[in-house]
């Protein structure tokens, strides 16, 4: 079996949305990169830290889905990683109401031995010089490494930023953040500036209104599934990020046309995590469930005209 090494948050949530709102809850990009890359055949594992607060039923949640967890660092009298937000009616504008780093303000992730020969490496949105550490550790280049980063980053440590993108052969962000590290308006002008940072592919996450998968002069558009209930779109994009990288794990092809693939998979399992609160939707998906969906998402985009 191919690995996937996942490099994330693992953490507590509490969101408020239009329809309801949670105390501390499993969260953590990690988390939701891991439980979406589990529908597929492969090895995976997390590196991440968490405090000794952090309970055993959300990391036996992780093994009992085939997640590697020996690369999750518990801080003994550490206190885990806490994020709060507040939704804002459209659920696609937030307010950030808490950020508390605890442990992972001193974060050194350490790569399992076994995984330092990972097929894949998902880089999620941490400090760039914890994900330039990580990539450090394996011991022979990687097949294809995925970051995803967010405009923070591009605002205090955009030096270090650009020198981990330089390292990447994918980077995940949304249309906002493209414009910001590009300075092009544009999506298609600030996806060639973002290429010319280094990445081959450029992955332009629009939420609701789908994503944007570009390659040289090649761009592919997949669209979000119009869905009748969406509660929560904490973890969504991550969520994006471990199909789309568990899917090219686990097909080891790393062509533009296998990536339109790896998108839709990505946006199929997405879909799913917006449909209640936090992790637990995924927590309870079945392989049967992802796959009636798929159908209906090449059921939306498929269509014959004459040319």
């Amino acid at each position: 079996m191919n690995k996937l090494l996942i490099v994330g948050t693992v953490a507590f949530d509490a969101i408020e949305t239009p329809f309801g709102k949670t105390d501390k809850i499993l969260g953590g990009a990690a988390t939701y990169i891991g439980l979406s890359a589990s529908f597929f055949n492969l090895q995976s594992a997390i590196v991440s830290v968490v405090g000794d607060d952090f309970p055993q039923e959300h990391l036996d949640l992780l093994t009992s889905k085939n997640i590697d967890i020996s690369g999750i660092e518990i801080v003994k009298g550490g206190k885990t990683f806490f994020w709060s937000g507040l939704y804002h009616n459209d659920l696609n504008s937030r307010d950030t109401l808490v950020t508390e780093l605890n442990v992972l303000a001193d974060f050194q992730p350490k790569v399992p031995q076994n995984f330092k020969d990972a097929d894949v490496v998902m880089l999620g949105n941490l400090h760039p010089l914890v994900q330039s550490s990580v990539l450090d550790q394996m011991e022979k280049k990687p097949k294809l490494v995925v970051l995803d980063t967010m405009n923070f980053w591009m605002d205090c440590a955009l030096p270090e930023l650009l020198d981990v993108i330089k390292r990447v052969d994918v980077i995940t962000i949304n249309d906002e953040e493209a414009r910001q590290l590009s300075g092009e308006y544009s999506l298609v002008k600030a996806a060639a500036k973002i290429q010319e940072l280094g990445p081959k592919y450029v992955v332009i996450k629009k939420g609701e209104h789908g994503a944007l998968l570009f390659h040289n002069r090649e761009v592919f558009f997949a669209p979000a599934l119009p869905l009748e209930d969406v509660f929560d779109p904490t973890g969504a994009g991550d969520t994006f990020a471990g199909g789309f990288s568990g899917f090219i794990a686990q097909s080891e092809n790393i062509s533009f046309g296998n990536m339109k693939n790896a998108i839709i998979y990505g946006s199929n399992l997405a879909s799913f995590c917006v449909e209640k609160f936090g992790t637990e939707r995924m927590e309870t998906l079945s392989k049967a469930e992802v796959a009636i969906r798929l159908q209906q998402f090449k059921s939306l985009t498929q269509f014959d005209i004459e040319i």
